[in-house]
């Protein structure tokens, strides 16, 4: 039987493979907040996925409470273990980027996180975090480096003092946490389970899939345009969300000794485009 545990002995998968009578197949993979484990039940492909942290333990939740509507289905669940049905599709948001189809990228990414804002006829789980913590990092990160990040704290202050559309979150909305699902389409995966205004999911979008993607001139500005118009957003309130999930970003990373070139980059591209927004408005008036 496979045993592999990371350095705090976690990640028992031999229990699950019991348990739900499952066969390994492939090698474990071990992030920062989970263990998985590709496997098959009774021949069909599968995903074990072993939480290790608070936000994983949320998003599993709320997959559980999706059943499956705009997500991978969630075929067992045992605390912090989840067994999730597995992307078998070939096609790659991100390799659609880098082949010229951004637009058609983001509008299959806004189609497919509209399921999960769709209103349940039951109430979501109670373990949600609302955005108001989520973003707890950024005005000490913004004291602290000061720059773009003022930017962004005063953004996310203003955004967060007056929330409108709220509702369940996937938090994390980006090229690689929607996958190709064959017959069943694109359907997301990992989400942190947040509960918030609608907008903040759409941000993420903007420092994805890479840098080069991210800070192509121009590329900011469309896809403005194009999320906004495809989500029925206000475009220039996108952008406020932009600069400030950007800036929590910077401040997530900074705060880790990390580089936040990317995040930093794309706050300063928000901001510089909410400057020419203003700019154009006052001119038109």
């Amino acid at each position: 039987m496979l045993d592999i545990r990371g350095p705090d002995g976690r990640a028992p998968f031999d229990r699950y493979l019991a348990q739900w009578n499952l066969v390994p197949d492939g090698q474990p993979v071990g992030t920062r907040s989970s263990w998985l484990l590709a496997v098959r039940r009774a021949g069909e492909p599968a995903m074990l996925k072993i939480a290790h942290e608070d936000e994983e333990r949320r998003g599993g939740s709320l997959m559980v409470w999706w059943g499956g509507e705009g997500a991978a289905r969630v075929l067992e669940h045992d605390g912090a273990a989840l067994l999730l049905e597995r992307a078998v599709g070939d096609a790659s948001l991100t390799a659609m980027v880098r082949s010229g189809r951004d637009d058609e990228t983001s509008r299959i990414l806004c189609a497919a996180v509209a399921p999960l804002h769709a209103r349940r006829d039951r109430p979501p789980p109670g373990v949600l975090l609302g955005l108001p913590e989520w973003f707890s990092a950024l005005e000490p990160s913004a004291a602290r480096f000061g720059g773009v990040l003022r930017e962004s704290a005063a953004a996310a202050s203003a955004l967060l003092a007056d929330p409108r559309d709220i509702g369940v979150l996937h938090g994390d909305l980006h090229h690689g946490n929607v996958l190709d699902f064959g017959h069943r389409g694109w359907l997301a995966i990992d989400p942190k389970g947040l509960i918030g205004e609608r907008g903040f999911d759409f941000a993420n979008i903007f420092c994805n899939p890479d840098f080069v993607s991210a800070t192509e001139p121009g590329r900011l500005a469309r896809q403005a345009g194009v999320i906004a118009a495809a989500a029925g957003l206000e475009r220039e309130r996108l952008l406020r969300w932009v600069l400030a999930y950007a800036g929590l970003s910077a401040a997530w990373t900074l705060g880790d000794g990390d580089d936040a070139t990317l995040a930093l980059a794309v706050a300063r591209l928000a901001a510089a485009e909410l400057a020419a927004t203003a700019e154009t408005s006052n001119v038109a008036s």
